[in-house]
């Protein structure tokens, strides 16, 4: 590959933003990658920028999939529980809080293995 803007020249990277070919007088290393020289080094860092803050709230969104899983476990025991305990007095209701409970377990399942995958 060529570089874009001296084709006779042998290009040593892409421009992260326009995804050009670089050679060494072209290319200007930003934030350890390589943009074009005066055209786009000022984009390049705003992306560099908004890839180290997706990262970093992606942390975020993990530990919230953990902190909803950690609340419908104890929530879908306490409805589990409870409608198993008033069951011989509730009858039929204590069959809708049993099955909320087992809900709520589920959704906590389902929040924990979203959290792990967020990783």
């Amino acid at each position: 590959m060529n570089c874009f803007y001296h084709p006779e020249k042998t290009a040593v990277g892409l421009c992260k933003f326009c995804q050009c070919g670089l050679c060494s007088e072209c290319a200007a290393l930003v934030d350890d990658v390589l943009a074009c020289k005066h055209r786009h080094e000022d984009e390049v860092h705003q992306l560099e920028q908004f890839t180290a803050r997706n990262f970093f709230q992606s942390k975020r969104v993990a530990s919230a999939y953990y902190r909803n899983a950690t609340f419908y476990s104890l929530v879908g025991v306490l409805f589990a529980g409870f409608g198993a305990i008033q069951y011989r007095f509730l009858g039929l209701q204590a069959v809708f809080f049993i099955m909320t409970g087992l809900f709520l377990l589920y959704a906590a399942i389902a929040n924990y293995l979203e959290g792990r995958k967020q990783k």
